[in-house]
């Protein structure tokens, strides 16, 4: 008698859209991807969602999937959500949004997070702390912002959550989140007493943690892991109901067996502050309780509870679907990538989307404020270098030039003479790395006879400048030397929506140097949310279960000769617009800086 086939469900909340992929646990096969799109509102520097869209648009996305994969509901075992990083939704007495999600690219908070940067011991201080400077994606900077501009909205808040922490708790009525998506909040870290703590796990060691304690970002130990069974802890259908958010009030009533708190004593039982958790001197900084904070769950395959009841419903599926705690978009993809403890380490990714990052899991504990320094969910580190502008931007400047994306030529060809050629910084939202929130998009290099496709070919040089001159950086905070040839002939790996372009592959592969490695997979955040729902129900590594997948695996391009006329042209204008020109009629207090422009 044929086994019957168990799916776990993957959910992709990005900016943008939702995603749910359906896939048979035991192949990674994937058998189905559902989409729903979502609403940004803003202008000015605003851009917000409401997160009731997002839960409608999960519904929606996830009954597709289950529809088209052709499996009935009760194949479905397990689900786990990965979101958007950053966003702050703050949840009412009756458990809903009081206000629309401040989003990850929203940077009205720039002048918050400046002046955060300078207080407790400046920015060292905040690096050994929490890894991250604060800038205006931040969290903990929009949380200053809401209680500076809309302080009736922060005094009415009785829960503060990201944005795939409010969704997994419309799923399980758990308030509950994960290491990675936590430490992009500035508001988790190692606390005053943290120390620099690196990674002393060995290679062999298969789960990538090492000994306990010594290099997990959440402090949790064996003894704490989530419950299996997944037990719906008491009035998980009131929350849901709309009496009362998780944690609002009495935050010990709401945490399943076995979920970490926030701060919590050691394995030792000494009280001492463990290796993650939320940073109390921090938290008192920015005049945010604690108790409306979630809990934090061991890693992002930590299985947090089962379906409410209205959940259920909602999706069409078994109360018995176990939750995963999930995690923030970007730890998702690395686990689709089979990047941490228990696969590749030390292995950059370019991601094109929206944002452009570029990241890898490792060992090393990163301390540059160029980068934000995450925490992986498996328990190794994710530092990640973001810019606000990179395929949207790009699309705008094809949209302003009547060209299709596709149609772009090199930004120095038909640029004018005299080696002279066009220069875009696409910079349309303000930008973070370099981190200029103000900043407006910079044209220069145009002639009579400059081709309009010469332009649109300078915004993508621009934009791929930008993310990967954060590169060097990335490397170093994984103790590499970006010069060496060993790291030099490291394959990138480029994933996101530009990596299905023509014009974006080679111009990634031409700026760089590198040979590229694409993976065939288009919903990898998706798929690292699915491997993170599989383990939850099986007990097994994440990331061991999407390498068995093969879900990294994809073309590879062999390297070009690296543009080194386009780099320095591009370097060149960078370096002596900033800040000035790229601040126009605004000279707010953002730390504008080029400095490790090459």
């Amino acid at each position: 008698m044929p086994t019957r086939r168990s799916v776990v469900i993957g959910v992709d909340s990005s900016t943008q859209s939702t995603k749910a992929a359906a896939v048979d646990a035991a192949t990674g096969e994937l058998l189905a991807v559902g989409r729903a799109p979502h609403t940004v509102t803003g202008s000015a520097g605003a851009r917000e969602s409401d997160p009731e869209e997002w839960w409608t648009a999960l519904v929606a996305a996830v009954r597709v999937a289950v529809r088209e994969a052709g499996v009935p509901a009760s194949a479905v075992t397990g689900i786990a959500v990965a979101g958007q990083q950053h966003g702050l939704v703050t949840l009412g007495a009756d458990g809903r949004p009081l206000r629309p999600a401040l989003l990850w690219n929203d940077t009205r908070s720039a002048p918050q997070a400046a002046a955060l940067a300078t207080r407790l011991g400046g920015q060292a201080d905040w690096l050994r702390r929490t890894g991250s400077v604060p800038v205006a994606s931040m969290t903990a900077a929009k949380w200053q912002w809401l209680t500076e501009h809309e302080p009736r909205h922060a005094e009415a808040v009785a829960g503060v959550r990201l944005p795939h922490d409010h969704l997994t708790e419309r799923l399980t009525g758990v308030a509950v989140t994960d290491p990675g998506d936590a430490s992009g909040t500035c508001w988790y870290g190692r606390g005053a007493g943290g120390g620099d703590r690196t990674g002393t796990g060995g290679a062999d060691d298969p789960t990538g943690r090492g000994p306990a304690g010594a290099d997990d970002p959440a402090g949790t130990e064996s003894g704490g892991a989530v419950d299996p069974a997944g037990t719906e802890p008491a009035g998980a259908d009131d929350r849901l109901a709309g009496t009362k958010p998780a944690g609002a009030d009495d935050p010990a009533a709401t945490k399943p067996a076995g979920v970490s708190g926030a701060v919590r004593a050691d394995a030792s039982g000494s009280g001492a502050e463990p290796a993650g958790a939320y940073d109390p001197e921090i938290l008192d900084l920015i005049g945010l309780d604690p108790a409306l904070l979630p809990t934090v769950a061991p890693d992002g395959a930590s299985p947090v509870g089962t379906l409410t009841p209205a959940a259920a419903e909602a999706l069409g599926l078994p109360r018995t679907v176990v939750v995963a705690a999930g995690t923030g978009d970007n730890m998702a993809a690395a686990v689709g990538l089979g990047l941490g403890g228990a696969g590749l380490l030390d292995h950059p990714v370019v991601s094109l989307g929206t944002s452009g990052t570029v990241f890898a899991a490792t060992r090393a504990r990163p301390a540059d404020p160029a980068l934000a320094g995450f925490a992986a969910t498996d328990g190794t580190h994710l530092p990640l270098g973001c810019t606000l502008n990179c395929t949207l931007a790009v699309d705008r400047f094809a949209t302003l030039l009547g060209l299709d994306r596709e149609d772009a030529l090199p930004g120095g060809a038909g640029g004018g003479s005299g080696g002279d050629g066009v220069v875009v910084l696409p910079y349309l939202d303000g930008e973070r790395t370099p981190d200029l929130p103000h900043a407006a998009g910079l044209v220069t290099g145009l002639r009579h006879g400059t081709d309009p496709r010469s332009i649109l070919g300078a915004a993508y040089e621009g934009a791929a400048f930008t993310v990967l001159r954060a590169l060097d950086h990335l490397l170093a905070a994984c103790g590499l030397d970006p010069a060496a040839p060993a790291v030099r002939d490291r394959p990138l790996r480029l994933i996101g929506g530009g990596a299905r372009g023509r014009v974006w592959t080679e111009t990634v592969r031409r700026l760089s140097g590198r040979p590229l490695v694409v993976p065939a997979a288009d919903e990898l955040v998706a798929l690292g949310a699915a491997a993170l729902a599989a383990a939850a129900v099986s007990g097994a590594d994440p990331v061991a279960l999407a390498t068995a997948w093969g879900t990294g695996a994809g073309e590879i391009l062999p390297a070009a000769g690296r543009d080194e006329e386009a780099w320095d042209r591009i370097a060149g204008v960078l370096s002596a617009a900033a800040p000035a020109l790229l601040t126009p009629g605004r000279r707010g207090p953002e730390r504008a800086s080029a400095d490790g422009v090459r």
